[in-house]
């Protein structure tokens, strides 16, 4: 993996290559490269580090580049082997006239690799996709029919793959196949791409076609064809994409992080369309295909999800149980399909990413359907490979989001629990209708109360600079919060390599106490107005008694607060039951300003990519 684009037409190949890579760069990686069709022959260019080399590579041997009239490029998050040049994509077989980019992992390529090499193959790399371009290869020497080669070849593959060939003896012509991984190819008019996502190609072209696992799309400057892994025809629907390329702009912002944090009241007003009209009448989720005789058969709902959607998920699993009064598991994905599960066609699963295309969740996902378990799939990406496997749908609408740590995706996946937790409620009659009035009122608020924390980040700054020298964090939280806390650490260790920790408040004396001294800060969520509150002031008090460093994250106007706290962040007035939707700000704000501070690579955190799609 992790990230792939082709081009066929009359455009500068190496132009639209970079832009597309460029445009794929939020998803992380390590090294990049191109191949082109140029002159009759294959010319591969590579480079480690950030796309910047590779386009200053390029400019020096511009010269040597004539008229290439069709190209493919990658960016590589490494899986096999270390990040290197020999180790960087396109890679080719031994010849060097077939080049080949791939995102995924091949499962049995070791077994391949001694085959291959037994005939004569000679590798250089230690990847597993450089067994693809050799396994091509000694196909298209038996067939002369490149079509055909990466047919057969793809059969002997085992694991995931998103695979794009270019041969030198078959011009103008890109072959593209996929199977658990993401892969489109961009329609235009005298011309026409391939990609890993969308943001490589929504510049030149809205219309794409989607490609399924097992389909391979053969690619020239004027035609698409589209086949299953045995070469039958199969008759695809030409979607339109629903965003702009202005989405994959800073608009003046310094990173892409910080807009998508500012465009969070949007987001929710985005979320909220359509979908709350009114506080007095019920919640329209359209694409929920939940009734009360559905309903009436479940035991439980189990929530899988993987990284900051996991916390989404915690965040739904409270407010379901609270709501809905319906028992509800969270599991990560990358755990549930490893075991044997109790699901069945009385459990509701419930999906969640933020780009559909998680491979853990995918595999999860497909285990449940297979168990007859009715899915609902909680998605930023409602063209994606989850959104297709749903029965139920709840798009989060939170637009295009770049930087790789997810900030807007978050807030928008968590006020969709909360439409599904009402919607639920609504249908079981579980639920106080003034109390569920009140709750919509304050919904519809949060946007408002959001820009204020924005309008004003002084104090999140100031407290920013003062710790962003510390080495280790903990943060504490009871109840609906809780996923607060481990989000807000997640946040800081993601862009700012800080070693930071969620703990539930209570479990602080149960072993982490012992870390506590000087040197270890202390961040504490405490919303008044629910159980929890004096709670985790004590827990607060506990950690000053070692010395900790205090930062409290609250919507209290407790002077007492401003007496324990070294730190306090204030928050508008909010529901406990609601403070997740708000108290994720001020946290997604702190660990920018010190990733900042510490000169990090905000939007591109070392090590990660956007998109995990291999297991």
């Amino acid at each position: 993996m992790c990230g792939i684009v082709g081009y066929v037409g009359q455009r500068d190949v190496v132009s639209v290559l970079l832009k597309g890579l460029t445009n794929l760069e939020y998803r992380g990686y390590d090294s990049a490269g191109i191949a082109l069709q140029d002159s009759g022959d294959i010319k591969v260019y590579k480079s480690l580090g950030k796309l910047i080399n590779l386009k200053n590579e390029l400019e020096q041997r511009r010269a040597e580049i004539k008229q290439p009239i069709a190209g493919i490029g990658h960016i590589r998050w490494a899986t096999h082997g270390s990040p290197s040049l020999v180790n960087a994509h396109p890679h080719s077989c031994t010849c060097g006239k077939l080049v080949v980019v791939h995102n995924g992992i091949i499962e049995n390529y070791k077994e391949l690799r001694e085959e291959l090499s037994k005939k004569g193959c000679e590798f250089r790399s230690q990847t597993d996709t450089e067994t693809i371009a050799h396994l091509v290869a000694d196909e298209y020497s038996k067939t002369k029919n490149l079509e055909l080669a990466v047919r057969n070849s793809v059969k002997k593959l085992q694991g995931a793959y998103a695979v794009c060939v270019m041969h030198k003896d078959v011009p103008n012509l890109i072959i593209g196949a996929r199977k658990h991984a993401p892969m489109l190819v961009g329609v235009g008019e005298g011309e026409n791409f391939i990609a890993s996502d969308t943001p490589a190609i929504i510049e030149y072209t809205k219309r794409t076609i989607y490609l399924e696992d097992n389909e391979i799309a053969v690619v020239t400057k004027d035609t698409v064809k589209v086949t299953d892994i045995e070469g039958n025809v199969v008759t695809k629907k030409v979607e339109t994409l629903p965003w702009e390329p202005m989405a994959l702009s800073k608009l003046g912002y310094k990173h892409f992080m910080l807009k998508e944090i500012h465009e969070q009241p949007d987001v929710i007003r985005n979320v909220l369309n359509g979908k709350l009209y009114d506080i007095d009448e019920p919640i329209a989720l359209n694409e929920v295909k939940l009734d009360s005789e559905i309903l009436k058969k479940l035991n439980k709902i189990e929530i899988i999800a993987c990284g900051t959607s996991l916390h989404a998920a915690l965040v739904g699993k409270y407010i379901i149980e609270d709501f809905a009064g319906i028992s509800v598991e969270v599991e990560a994905s990358s755990e549930y399909i490893y075991r044997k599960t109790t699901t069945d066609a009385s459990t509701l699963v419930i999906g969640v990413s933020q780009s559909g295309e998680t491979a853990d969740t995918i595999t999860a996902i497909k285990q449940a359907k297979a168990k007859g378990s009715h899915v609902l799939i909680i998605t930023n990406r409602p063209d994606s490979n989850m959104a297709r496997l749903a029965d139920s749908l709840i798009p989060v609408n939170a637009g295009i989001e770049v930087s790789v740590a997810a900030t807007k995706s978050y807030i928008a996946q968590v006020i969709s629990f909360y439409l599904l937790a009402m919607h639920l409620a609504e249908i079981k009659g579980s639920i106080d209708k003034s109390y569920l009035k009140n709750l919509k009122h304050e919904l519809i608020q949060l946007p408002t109360k959001i820009e204020e924390v924005l309008s004003n980040t002084t104090t999140i700054q100031e407290c920013a600079r003062k710790f962003s020298s510390y080495k280790n964090f903990i943060y504490i939280a009871r109840g609906v919060n809780l996923a607060s806390a481990f989000e807000g650490a997640l946040k800081l260790k993601e862009i700012s390599y800080i070693n930071a920790t969620g703990y539930a408040a209570g479990e602080l004396k149960h072993g982490p106490i012992a870390m506590l001294d000087e040197t270890m800060p202390v961040l504490s969520i405490l919303i008044p107005g629910g159980i929890t509150y004096e709670k985790v002031l004590s827990n607060s008090e506990e950690a000053k008694a070692r010395n900790a460093k205090l930062i409290a994250l609250t919507s209290s106007n407790d002077k007492n607060i401003d007496v324990l706290f070294d730190v306090v962040l204030r928050i508008p007035q909010v529901s406990e039951i609601l403070s997740p939707a708000i108290t994720c700000v001020p946290l997604q704000l702190l660990a920018y300003y010190i990733a900042e501070f510490l000169g990090k690579d905000v939007d591109q955190p070392r090590n990660l990519a956007k998109s995990v799609t291999v297991e």
